[in-house]
């Protein structure tokens, strides 16, 4: 599993097309050439980009619902909903295709940003109104999610 680490600003030309941070690109060395998957965020009004080699192992555990569940088949419907291959052109820039611009409201300014082992791509303004008003919540939030150590202490 890639670890990645960071968060960047960029710009995104009018095309779509956006350069990733050299930070990412060192992260990313081993993998670069596999390509990516971009796709729309489940949660936030965000896109996803995926390293291959992740986007693989996804869609393995994905692939293992069974599709004559009704719920099943309607998460994997929505989950790959508007999905796209991306690769790096020459110049070391993706090309972000439009509808999916359009979905996380991207026009210019872009924030780059790592979840684990894949990049969150939001417009600027999106992710620092998503930032801030989740920071009132986030003490309360990471007591809940992360609070239970003795447990895993015991384990």
């Amino acid at each position: 599993m890639i670890n990645l680490t960071g968060t960047y600003e960029c710009k995104i030309d009018a095309k779509g097309r956006l350069m990733l941070s050299a930070a990412f690109k060192k992260q990313l060395a081993s993998v670069l050439q596999e390509g990516f998957v971009v796709k729309r965020a489940v949660f936030q009004p965000c896109l996803e980009l995926y390293p291959m080699k992740e986007w693989n192992a996804m869609m393995l555990k994905i692939s293992k619902l069974n599709r004559f569940v009704k719920k099943n088949n309607d998460f994997i419907r929505r989950f790959t909903a508007g999905v796209k291959i991306v690769e790096m052109d020459a110049a070391g820039r993706l090309l972000i295709p439009k509808d999916l611009c359009v979905f996380a409201s991207i026009e210019k300014e872009v924030v780059l940003s790592s979840t684990i082992n894949i990049i969150e791509i939001w417009d600027k303004g999106g992710y620092e109104k998503t930032i801030d008003e989740a920071a009132s919540d986030f003490a309360e939030l990471a007591e809940e999610v992360m609070g239970n150590t003795q447990e895993d202490e015991l384990s």
